[in-house]
């Protein structure tokens, strides 16, 4: 038997937590000490297991109470079914979390050439190689820069930036006009082509972040003048939107 406060230990959770679960009739401790405190054996252990892996997947104290209390309730059924739900979580988390690493690395800030030294390249590179060289989108873009040469890499790189000043020629123009949202296919074509697969996600996400006040507005307004990052946003809105 454990008392109230070796059971929060072991659990990770508060004792108010416990004291909560016991009064509205989520998990009843086994018994009680002469003075009064809480004990919890394996079995009421094993139901606050349960209880804490139905909360990591989110589901609301009220409705895990109905489903512990059913008298059908297959705990053996019942974890598989977690461990369904929690590889599902971490899968998901997994490609959110190379999506982030990925728009962060391959940023507009990271395309102009002109406002950093191959030095400061070079090591952003690095960087960015130790905290997302795992992922399949990095690979993607690492192996089309190693065929490239540094020369190539900046033509490139001046040619990406283009297409922005081409949006900027168009500002005057509804983002929904046909010439505008062709501009847009053509940078996800390009981004795809030179950098690695560019997905409608990725590009709608990648739009956010254009028209975010930092280095990326700043240097798509720098190819383009002010307000271009912004109109390339709403063209990727709506090009994504459809």
């Amino acid at each position: 038997m454990m008392t109230i406060k070796e059971a929060s230990r072991l659990a990770g959770v508060s004792i108010r937590t416990l004291q909560y679960y016991d009064k509205i009739g989520l998990l009843h401790p086994t018994g009680y000490t002469e003075s009064g405190y809480r004990l919890y054996d394996d079995a009421a252990l094993e139901t606050l297991q349960q209880i804490l892996l139905f909360r990591e997947l989110e589901f609301p104290l009220k409705e895990i109470k109905e489903i512990i209390s059913r008298p059908d309730f297959d705990k053996n059924k019942a974890l598989e079914q977690q461990i369904t739900l929690l590889t599902m979580k971490k899968e998901r988390l997994e490609k959110l979390i190379a999506f982030a690493r990925g728009i962060k690395f391959t940023g507009v800030s990271t395309m102009d050439f002109s406002v950093f030294d191959m030095k400061q390249i070079d090591g952003y590179a690095r960087q960015a190689r130790e905290m997302w060289g795992g992922t399949p989108e990095y690979r993607e873009f690492e192996a089309n820069a190693e065929k490239r040469t540094k020369d190539a890499e900046q033509e490139i790189i001046q040619n990406f930036m283009q297409l922005f000043a081409e949006f900027s020629e168009m500002k005057g123009r509804s983002p929904e006009a046909p010439e505008v949202q062709e501009q847009v296919k053509k940078l996800k074509e390009y981004i795809s082509e030179y950098f690695y697969q560019c997905s409608d996600e990725i590009l709608s996400s990648l739009g956010e972040m254009y028209a975010g006040d930092g280095e990326f507005k700043a240097n798509i307004d720098k190819a383009g003048g002010e307000g271009t990052a912004q109109f390339a946003a709403e063209a990727i809105k709506v090009y994504c939107g459809k």
